[in-house]
């Protein structure tokens, strides 16, 4: 069970959510929400940010994951305490619309499968959800977000209980063998109908991962438009989340027609990615090759809605929580670079430490899962801390907090470039406390309210800010097909890179990784975004308390040159 900080044994995941919990700041959001622009927004028209995970609920069993391990309750915060602020919690049609399926109880449920031992951890775990129908029991669970104040998307993941997903899997498209487009219609009705009351269930997502040989435009619109009416009428409250074809990747038909629908201010399109989406792409290509490609694919069919006026949620995303697979970290690292810049919605795939019954094993381990396989550990908390920059939102509605400026991310670390002081080097911290910058058209940084540029001084060493900003060393281009290292010249004219050593200071290196024809070599450490923002730092706020001493005594000293 999830021990309480009072408890004789206080591990280190309580430590690690206390610290967590102090330092980051959450925005949870009860129901209705709208869409402005590219933007979710509450009804004061704040901006409010999906920063969620998935929890499964769509397997043979018909019930949550992880309901043997720990109480639903304990879950619950543990999702809030984690710094998410919403889950993503999926269902089969068939639960709501086959009354044979929804009506057994859990225990007969756990039963049919022969998980005996998952009904004496539910017995122990949950004595109030295992002789409740699996209908309930998903409601019981809803309940529990609810009340522990987690916004709640439900998403439709499968017709037929089960894994998902393939081709031929008989769920993928409208007519396939499972895919009743009447049915689903009356599913999605159901469900909106009965969470109607639920003020924290904010979004339906229609259908997960589209796909397969039947899948085609044509019937997207015809269906797609439908299912949204049709939630629409039973539940005008919540947004509503359209997913792409080709397993969720592709939205690139929009280009040409957009969705028509009798409603306005509650539409919202998802999109997945994965490092594996790609094939071998990671491992056969340059990291920065790799990179560039998958960013175009994303941007061609995905991300280039939020210029059409529509907010993205990236409804999954995840990579490998033990950190070995190479193809993933790779990934990882161009990904979160993009979820800074483009500062979308987003749930990651997942939750779960282990799942009852998978793929025919018991008690089968999930990689992927934030929790450990006892849903009582988190896998690993340096993977939160990377993401939690990008929990908050960077800009959008109630965030123009000052005027436009520019934070230099990091993604391999999830931190972005700041100084402490004048005296020190700049060096990786929290994206509270990122420096601001300007990026001039000369490509220029400048921080905010000085006469202050980033300059490269010597190979290896750190990178400083100094005052004459005209020659090549102040100059930073944006280089590789990545577009994430940051390269600059000495005085020498040697090309060097923004690099950051062990310690976390900024240095300058020799660019690496830059050849396409090596396919080991790790250019992460280099990889920047520069990325807007609206948002007010600690920097910033001590930049703008001092600009008046600055510009005195720049005009005292230098002011023959500037």
């Amino acid at each position: 069970m999830w021990k309480s900080p009072s408890s004789s044994s206080f591990s280190s995941i309580h430590l690690f959510l206390f610290v967590l919990i102090i330092n980051q700041h959450v925005t949870v959001s009860s129901q209705p929400l709208y869409t402005k622009s590219r933007w979710i927004v509450n009804s004061t028209g704040q901006r409010v940010k999906l920063a969620c995970v998935n929890w499964v609920s769509h397997m043979e069993v018909m019930v949550a994951e992880g309901l043997n391990q720990q109480p639903v309750d304990a879950i619950s915060r543990a999702i809030i305490n984690m710094g998410f602020n919403c889950v993503r919690l999926t269902w089969p049609l068939f639960l709501f619309t086959n009354d044979s399926l929804g009506s057994i109880t859990v225990r007969q449920s756990f039963k049919n499968l022969g998980l005996f031992a998952s009904i004496v951890g539910l017995q122990a775990n949950n004595p109030s959800i295992v002789d409740l129908s699996v209908l309930d029991a998903y409601q019981a669970v809803v309940a529990s977000l609810a009340k522990n104040n987690v916004m709640i998307i439900l998403d439709n993941h499968i017709s037929k209980p089960g894994w998902c997903c393939s081709r031929f899997d008989g769920n993928g498209f409208f007519g396939d063998k499972y895919f009743d487009p009447d049915l689903w219609l009356q599913g999605l009705t159901k469900v909106a109908t009965i969470f109607k009351g639920t003020n924290n269930v904010v979004g339906m997502s229609l259908r997960n991962e589209l796909r397969g040989p039947l899948q085609n435009a044509h019937d997207w619109y015809r269906y797609m438009q439908k299912g949204a009416e049709a939630v629409h009428a039973a539940n005008p409250n919540v947004l509503i989340i359209l997913s792409g074809l080709s397993f969720d990747k592709d939205l690139s038909f929009l280009h040409q027609r957009p969705v028509n629908l009798t409603f306005s201010g509650k539409l919202v399109y998802e999109i997945h990615r994965y490092g594996f989406t790609d094939g071998d792409t990671w491992s056969g290509d340059s990291a920065n090759q790799a990179c560039g490609v998958v960013l175009n694919d994303m941007v061609s069919k995905g991300t280039f809605v939020l210029q059409q006026g529509y907010p993205l949620f990236v409804s999954e995303f995840g990579v490998d929580q033990r950190g070995t697979n190479v193809n993933d970290n790779r990934y990882f690292n161009c990904f979160l670079g993009l979820a800074a810049q483009l500062d979308f919605d987003w749930a990651l795939w997942t939750l779960v430490g282990s799942y009852y019954l998978r793929d025919g094993v018991v008690g089968l381990n999930e990689y992927y899962g934030v929790l450990d396989c006892n849903w009582r550990d988190i896998r690993n908390s340096s993977f939160l801390e990377r993401i939690s920059a990008i929990r908050s939102p960077f800009q959008g509605p109630g965030y123009t907090e000052t005027r436009l400026h520019k934070v230099i991310f990091h993604p391999k670390t999830g931190l972005c470039v700041r100084r402490t002081s004048f005296l020190q080097p700049l060096e990786l911290g929290s994206c509270s406390e990122a420096a601001a910058w300007r990026y001039a058209p000369q490509k220029t940084l400048t921080v905010i309210g000085t006469y202050f540029c980033l300059q490269a001084d010597k190979l290896g060493e750190p990178a400083k800010l100094g005052i004459t900003c005209s020659d090549d060393s102040s100059k930073w281009e944006t280089i590789s097909d990545s577009k994430m290292h940051l390269s600059s010249k000495l005085q020498d004219a040697t090309s060097v890179c923004l690099d950051v050593d062990s310690n976390n200071v900024i240095v300058t290196q020799t660019c690496k990784c830059l050849s396409t024809n090596d396919t080991t070599c790790d250019p992460g450490s280099q990889w920047f975004k520069i990325i807007d923002s609206t948002r007010v730092t600690k920097t910033t706020k001590s930049f703008l308390q001092i600009k008046p001493i600055i510009h005195f005594l720049a005009r005292s000293f230098f002011g023959s040159y500037i």
